[in-house]
């Protein structure tokens, strides 16, 4: 029965998944800001609509008409945290309004295989082997019922449509896991088996002290990114007390980035709590950036929604129409973005002893692409992750076969 799921097309996953709004390539980071400020995702995809038509090999054809260049390709990913660690660069902390005006192209991940094309018809095996090799977002294009004309003419205005009039959406992780989950009755006994007993709980975790500067967990945070993990922020006994999260970054507005260069660890995850900054660490941030002379830095955050406080922007109905950050915006969401945003700094956690089947309704609920592992004690000892449970099913096909 497994073998038959593992046949599925991944253009199921891909049933009410919105489509994905284009960045250019040659865009300015304030281009990306605005960009994410309106996007459902924490990250943005990042186009090049220039490329030949050798560039789209095993690829999906833009549908540019005439001429060498019919290729668009999303090349990457970009979200919040790229931004705000690029504006936490040395050169950049005199004057963060000049540094937004880098192209795209200066800051995006340079990881081969990030992002890839796959075809809606391609089977969910496919999809999963493209993971386990290395890719994060799987772009698919969206099909339609439509005649091509016709769906053309309707996406003509659209700032969906890619170059030709296509729309597309990427498959995550999240979303395999929970396709998988929806028929986790085909992987008896494994998924009841505990993260233990699979050998599954990588023991590499990043960590900073609590004590710790924050801007001292900025490559930490670069690499979570990276590994779309977080940074676990512990004592000095090892006891895990919450998180610096990418995810919960990616949900404040630039002027994060003051509060990286000035804060704690501890505080920082006070600062990045869903409702605002506390009006104690944003007098903090204002105080210690005057001390450091970074008046670029201090006039940006000082003009930063979030620095004025969360509470002035849910004060008056009138001022609804008006989204000062994604931060303050996914707030105010609807009750799907809940559970992260409610458990920002506070790290998820299971035990060496759960199921593996426990685990990932965990992480589909939280909305998280892993699970902290800790003992009884609270001290930690790792974590596990959904490429951790895919080479799990993966295997299980293996020896089924």
């Amino acid at each position: 029965m497994a073998v038959s799921l593992f046949s599925h097309d991944v253009s199921d996953l891909c049933l009410g998944k919105p489509a994905l709004r284009p960045l250019s390539l040659s865009a300015t980071l304030a281009d990306a800001l605005l960009a994410l400020q309106f996007s459902h995702d924490y990250f943005v995809s990042v186009w090049d609509c220039h490329l030949p038509k050798s560039g789209c090999s095993g690829g999906v054809d833009g549908g540019a008409v005439g001429g060498d260049f019919e290729c668009c390709r999303c090349v990457g990913k970009l979200c919040m945290v790229d931004v705000v660690c690029y504006l936490c660069k040395e050169e950049n902390l005199l004057s963060p309004s000049a540094a937004l005006q880098t192209s795209v192209s200066e800051i995006l991940p340079q990881i081969p295989g990030i992002v890839m094309h796959l075809e809606p018809s391609a089977s969910l095996l496919e999809a999963i082997d493209l993971v386990l090799q290395g890719a994060q977002n799987l772009v698919v294009p969206i099909k339609t019922k439509l005649g091509s004309n016709s769906r053309r003419k309707q996406l003509k205005n659209s700032p969906n449509a890619i170059h030709g009039g296509l729309e597309f959406c990427w498959l995550t992780q999240e979303d395999i896991i929970r396709y998988l989950l929806s028929s986790i009755g085909f992987f008896s006994p494994i998924a009841a088996l505990s993260l233990d007993s699979l050998g599954i709980i990588g023991t590499n975790a990043l960590s900073v002290d609590y004590h710790s500067p924050a801007s001292s967990a900025i490559g930490a945070i670069s690499r979570s990114i990276t590994n779309q993990t977080s940074v676990a922020v512990i004592d000095g006994d090892g006891i895990l007390i919450g998180e610096i999260s990418p995810f919960a970054l990616a949900g404040c507005d630039k002027a994060v980035a003051a509060a990286i260069m000035t804060l704690s660890s501890g505080d920082l995850m006070a600062y990045i709590d869903c409702g605002g900054p506390p009006e104690d660490l944003v007098k903090l941030v204002k105080a210690r950036l005057k001390d450091s002379k970074l008046e670029g830095m201090l006039e940006e955050f000082t003009n930063s929604p979030s620095s004025i406080g969360f509470a002035s922007f849910t004060s008056s109905s009138s001022d609804e129409e008006f989204s000062p950050s994604p931060r303050s915006r996914r707030c105010r969401r609807s009750s799907s973005y809940s559970a992260r945003i409610t458990r920002r700094a506070e790290a998820i956690v299971c035990h060496p002893r759960s199921s593996l089947v426990a685990v990932m309704i965990q992480a589909i609920a939280h909305r998280v692409n892993y699970v902290w592992v800790i003992e009884d004690d609270c001290s930690l000892i790792g974590m596990v992750t959904f490429l951790d449970m895919l080479k799990v099913f993966r295997e299980h096909l293996e020896t089924s076969e």
